[in-house]
């Protein structure tokens, strides 16, 4: 084992419990689903007031039904091809996401947008610019916390958690009858203001509303509105390492809990492109946020329907032996 390459060491956490299966009666797939299935109740023998913990004596004491191994391998390899194509998604959106940042840093960052390569670079207070851009505050280009109005009842509602360090995807979205906090629209982009999640890199693209809808999020959003860009270019401006870093320099707050004003980042300033360069950068940006938003809505159907079959496989609701196989081949 120790010159075999595939096998590594690794370390975890005392509160993180290690679950080995037995390689000849259990399939390790099938236990990582059975588990899944079971979370419900294993967290009826958690104990603890201010977090629930899972003691090992209790652990080892529950009790699970384990069908044949065979069976085994088809509920495994039937649950593994709806995470195969939820991750072959996911790869494909985190392509899409960086060929949007690149193409954004190499227009907008080197200045190397269509019809200003041979542009010449003239002084500026923020150094050298291409001729006829100009320097601009984001409060002139980018409304910061627009005015939102919600409708009466249940809205979509994010919280912090449903926004993704790595990703413009926005997670799961709660419904609640929620008033109080961030609102936007579709197409604003989302800004964690506070630590650690600043500094993370949490931020969201609103892309999943219906017309006409708003939505509630988090208090600990800064929203921001194209003025007058593009809402791919204020996106991808927020995950912007020259404008994160700005923000995280300018927190302030006591230790724990510092945020960063608004006023900060409105008062940050960029070469501000042309309109010509921004209305081409749309065009080209555009639809790799709209097959983004596609294949995130795709992976959220397989989750649903992994879930559901899921505790219908695992209880034997559903017939997956051999010969009930032979004879769905058959008919």
């Amino acid at each position: 084992m120790r010159n075999n390459p595939r096998t590594f060491n690794t370390t975890f956490q005392k509160s993180v419990a290690i679950l080995k299966p037995h390689r000849l009666s259990t399939y390790p797939q099938f236990l990582y689903y059975l588990l899944i299935g079971e979370m419900e109740r294993l967290k009826e023998y958690a104990g603890g007031t201010a977090q629930k913990n899972l003691l090992l004596r209790d652990l080892r004491d529950f009790e699970l039904q384990i069908p044949s191994f065979e069976t085994q391998l088809i509920i495994a390899n039937r649950l593994v091809a709806y995470d195969d194509l939820i991750e072959n998604n996911t790869r494909r959106i985190a392509i899409l996401e960086e060929m949007a940042r690149r193409i954004f840093e190499e227009w907008f960052v080197h200045f190397r947008a269509p019809g200003c390569e041979g542009l010449p670079m003239v002084d500026s207070a923020i150094g050298p610019i291409p001729e006829g851009w100009q320097v601009k505050r984001l409060d002139a280009i980018i409304d910061f916390d627009p005015s939102v109005r919600v409708r009466e009842g249940v809205n979509p509602f994010v919280p912090m958690t449903s926004l993704s360090t790595t990703s413009m995807i926005v997670g799961e979205i709660e419904l609640r009858e929620a008033r109080n906090g961030s609102k936007f629209s579709q197409g604003d982009t989302l800004l964690a203001r506070i630590t650690p999640c600043l500094e993370n890199g949490k931020t969201g693209f609103v892309d999943f509303l219906k017309d006409g809808h708003t939505g509630v999020g988090s208090t600990e959003f800064i929203v921001m509105r194209g003025r007058t860009v593009p809402a791919t270019f204020v996106q991808l401006l927020a995950r912007s390492e020259p404008l994160r870093a700005h923000a995280i320099k300018s927190m302030s707050g006591a230790t724990g809990r510092q945020r960063v004003r608004r006023e900060s980042l409105e008062q940050f300033e960029i070469a501000a492109p042309p309109p010509s360069a921004l209305r081409r950068f749309d065009t080209a940006v555009s639809p790799m946020f709209v097959l983004a938003r596609i294949l995130a809505d795709q992976n959220a159907n397989l989750r649903a329907q992994r879930d559901l079959l899921l505790p219908k496989l695992i209880s034997g609701e559903i017939d997956v032996s051999a010969a009930s196989l032979r004879q769905e081949a058959a008919e």
